[in-house]
């Protein structure tokens, strides 16, 4: 069983480095897509904002779908789907085209991200430790390259098929061939007799602003920081791509160090460090006097971010051991509600008021956060779950090792 379980979990971290690569090779080359359609600025924003969007409602239905497939057959098949869209993405040749390859991106990308969490709670169950943040870790990886590939296909004047075709054609049978590994949860014995636990939405409601918080602050660096550092900061316009790089590789590094710190100071205490640490960086970013006081914060962001989502997925299998594919679909949702919300609200606040104050505004939802921190630590048994109390402990301080 312990072979079965670590070659799941390498291909799991396979699925999770691609999906990064992939959303990266999007997100990086919207000027290079607004370009090649003519899509113009006032409907460029209804585009971006319909692909997170659809990818609730690809979450939602995973929810639904979950209860007669299994998590693994969704991830094995969406993962391709997302890959071939994107290379739609790059191919197509009308703006109908791109509207069709964005519908279904955004749809197969809120499938893929609700099954690989899905997968990523029941690994972490059944090691018995924090192994979730190290999945994060890969797609934090797979992000890095993807960004580095969209900037060489920006310098060599690639067209966008070039630069996707070559990237789809390696990671599509990657993630096939790594599929054949991946490991649904099995309930057994007291799992089993917790599968009819019930998800109470009201439980789940602390996760779910935890979660919306981390991305709205997520998204105010990967949509503010280079204009933050430029027109406020007065940096120059080399230097203000530099924050979202940094930024990245430090959620990179606390990712592949978080489940140590899980494991030694247990997800609530993590959870409040990367709050406050949060917090700090949004705070040095609103007073800082220059470019590189700025750049100190942005990276203070990423290690201090890094650790919320993944513990915030693995927080809600612990609470509904018996629904965890449920509570990871749900709260799956908030993600792309955080990513909706954070952009145009640090905008708003920006030109109405400054973009120094509208930096405080993340930091204060990210200080919430420790209010609840508890509910990263609870037991199931609390709520119904009681059987699975010995392998429900705060993950890292207990439990069983592979």
């Amino acid at each position: 069983m312990g072979d079965v379980l670590r070659w799941g979990r390498g291909a799991l971290g396979v699925a999770f480095f691609v999906q990064g690569v992939a959303f990266a090779l999007l997100v990086t080359r919207i000027p290079a897509v607004q370009e090649r359609y003519g899509v113009s600025d006032g409907l460029l924003p209804v585009f971006l904002a319909a692909v997170p969007v659809l990818a609730g409602v690809g979450s939602v239905a995973t929810e639904q779908l979950v209860k007669r497939v299994r998590p693994s057959r969704l991830l094995r098949w969406s993962q391709p789907v997302v890959l071939l869209a994107l290379l739609g993405v790059g191919a197509g040749r009308s703006v109908l085209q791109l509207a069709l390859c964005l519908a279904v991106f955004g749809l197969a990308v809120g499938m893929l991200d609700a099954s690989m969490n899905m997968l990523g709670v029941s690994l972490q169950r059944a090691y018995g430790r924090s192994i979730i943040l190290g999945f994060h870790a890969a797609y934090s990886l797979g992000g890095i390259l993807g960004a580095s590939l969209a900037w060489a296909g920006a310098h060599w004047h690639l067209a966008l098929w070039v630069s996707y075709l070559p990237v789809v054609a390696v990671l599509l049978p990657g993630a096939l061939i790594g599929s054949r590994w991946y490991v649904d949860g099995e309930p057994g014995g007291a799992a089993e007799e917790a599968r009819g636990q019930v998800l109470v939405f009201r439980l789940l409601l602390p996760l779910c602003l935890v979660m919306t918080f981390a991305y709205i602050g997520d998204s105010t660096v990967s949509n503010w920081s280079a204009k933050y550092l430029k027109d406020v900061l007065g940096s120059s316009e080399q230097l203000a791509t530099v924050p979202y790089n940094v930024y990245m590789v430090t959620t990179l590094v606390g990712r592949a160090v978080g489940d140590f710190g899980v494991r030694r100071f247990g997800a609530s205490g993590v959870v409040r460090a990367g709050a406050v640490v949060a917090a700090g960086g949004f705070a040095v970013v609103a007073v800082a006097p220059g470019a590189w006081v700025g750049m100190l914060g942005f990276t203070l962001l990423g290690l201090g971010l890094c650790v919320l989502v993944p513990q915030t997925f693995a927080a809600a299998g612990r609470l509904f051991p018996g629904a965890s594919d449920a509570a990871v679909a749900r709260l799956n949702i908030f993600n792309y509600v955080g990513f909706l919300v954070g952009s145009p609200l640090v905008g708003a606040l920006g030109d109405a008021w400054s973009y120094r104050g509208a930096m405080l505004v993340p930091m204060v939802l990210v200080l919430v956060t420790l209010f609840f921190a508890r509910s990263f630590g609870a037991r199931p048994d609390r709520y119904g779950g009681g059987h699975e109390r010995a392998r429900a402990v705060d993950v890292g301080r207990g439990g069983h090792g592979l």
